[in-house]
């Protein structure tokens, strides 16, 4: 089940009503209500996948009860994290990366032969992102942040809860966890903000990414035979499709929940605005950003060490951030390109240079500002590349090609060709409403002090804009992740 489909439509207000009216006598009950209808959610993709997500869930509540119960036996109880770790990272490389393992081997030692070898299986979608939710919770009763939790019902509610479950965001047990264990009440004004991101979510997914998908998609499939300038446009929408298709699924995700009195972490944080590499990190992907952070990266020592391991760190977490985007020397390729750029920044001590909004207090930045946000930008776009590309020759051939101009009047035609314009223009609402918001929780956080009227109209535009400008359908680009 997808948000953007009529069986979310009809799924959403009847477990919202059931929620709040008939399950709200008991906070065991909410919570057991929760898991079932997480559960539907999820097996309506493919119901024979809910074992392993109940198994995920399983091992790390049991991991944690008795880690807890071994805190003067650090070895038995480091032991069981491990092991949990380990448990859990197997089920997601057997799914996951074995396939593309056994293939690179092939290639380089077998004569790319793989009779035999490969396993013909689905990869379960948001298997990387439940599977480091719950691995969080254990690492974090192991460190003794949270206490184990000993009401299975409760933890699995935390690890299936529908609206972030299959492409996050990525909770923390701490956040998460115990907004399970105590009691919730219906807050009005949050509903109605959750409703308003909602739209805001659907609107990015379905107006923009959607419709510049159909573009992207034929571009990068025929690239051999395209001009330079539809390269060029192809790989700047990919890279604001990619943007609408992820972030407008956190905002639907985050709005849900809001629906239902739990918050969840902010995701994106209008990333494009970023004034270097490192700003960029702090605002894309935010939950798996700080996971890697704080499980990875600071544990190998972090900033804080010679600088050939501030270089070594920085790589890790980058190729492992590529990886745990796919299967593909693509990915890999991606992160390693980021840490080529991540490095400078740290080394120099620069990384945390820009923490506040661009043009803070301001309705206009200043002319560095915007050449910075530019470079930041066509940076981020030549890592997109590779990021769509099905090989990493694809993406040299393709960037080595958009350089091929032709002339001024051929590229001015491209904006009556394929809707290209109409799309451009999706792209520059979306990007002019967050810009107006950008201190803001989300893209439509309406002031206090807008008229009624004016608030109902506007949410009008909106959704007459989802129904009649929606572009193909199109499935969440993470799911695959």
């Amino acid at each position: 089940m997808v948000f953007n489909s009529i069986e979310f439509a009809i799924f959403l207000p009847i477990v919202f009503l059931l929620y709040w009216f008939v399950f709200n006598r008991s906070l065991k009950l909410q919570n057991l209500f929760i898991v079932i209808v997480s559960y539907i959610f999820y097996g309506w993709w493919d119901w024979r996948y809910l074992c392993l997500i109940a198994f995920t869930s399983f091992c790390s509540w049991g991991s944690g009860l008795i880690i807890q119960n071994n805190r003067r036996n650090i070895k038995k109880a480091k032991a069981v994290s491990a092991v949990n770790i380990v448990l859990n990272l197997a089920i997601l490389g057997v799914f996951k990366y074995y396939n593309f393992f056994i293939t690179s081997f092939a290639n380089v030692f077998l004569g790319g032969k793989t009779d035999g070898l490969l396993l013909n299986i689905i990869l379960p979608v948001g298997i990387s992102f439940y599977t480091f939710q719950a691995l969080s919770y254990s690492i974090d009763v192991y460190r003794g942040k949270i206490e184990p939790t000993r009401d299975v019902v409760e933890f699995f509610a935390f690890v299936s809860f529908f609206p972030q479950l299959v492409a996050g965001p990525i909770e923390r047990a701490t956040n998460l966890l115990p907004q399970f264990q105590r009691k919730r009440v219906f807050d009005y004004s949050q509903a109605t903000d959750g409703c308003r991101q909602i739209l805001w979510g659907l609107f990015k997914k379905m107006v923009v990414a959607d419709n510049c998908a159909v573009f992207v998609d034929e571009v990068f499939s025929t690239y051999q035979a395209q001009t330079g300038s539809n390269l060029m446009l192809a790989a700047i929408l990919f890279s604001f499709q990619i943007y609408g298709d992820f972030s407008g699924y956190s905002d639907i995700a985050i709005g849900t929940s809001k629906l239902f009195g739990i918050k969840l972490m902010r995701n994106f944080n209008v990333p494009y605005f970023s004034r270097d590499i490192a700003e960029f990190w702090r605002r894309w992907h935010i939950s798996l950003t700080t996971w890697f952070r704080d499980y990875i990266y600071i544990p190998l020592g972090g900033s804080r060490c010679s600088k050939a391991k501030i270089v070594r760190n920085t790589f890790i977490i980058f190729l492992v951030s590529g990886l745990w985007h796919g299967a593909n020397w693509t990915f890999l390729a991606w992160g390693g390109y980021h840490a080529v750029l991540f490095l400078p920044l740290i080394l120099s001590g620069k990384n945390r240079k820009y923490i506040d909004v661009v043009a803070s207090g301001r309705f206009l930045p200043g002319i560095r500002e915007v050449i910075r946000i530019f470079v930041t930008f066509m940076l981020v776009l030549f890592g997109w590349i590779l990021f769509r590309s099905e090989s990493i020759g694809q993406a040299w051939e393709y960037v080595c090609r958009m350089w091929q101009w032709e002339t001024l009047e051929a590229s001015f035609r491209l904006f009556s060709q394929a809707g290209v314009g109409r799309r451009t223009f999706y792209v520059f609402i979306m990007l002019l409403t967050e810009w107006v918001n950008r201190e803001k929780e989300h893209g439509l956080k309406i002031p206090n002090n807008m008229p009624w009227y004016l608030r109902y109209v506007l949410y009008l535009v909106i959704a007459a804009s989802i129904v009649f400008w929606s572009g193909t359908n199109q499935s969440f680009i993470y799911f695959q992740f």
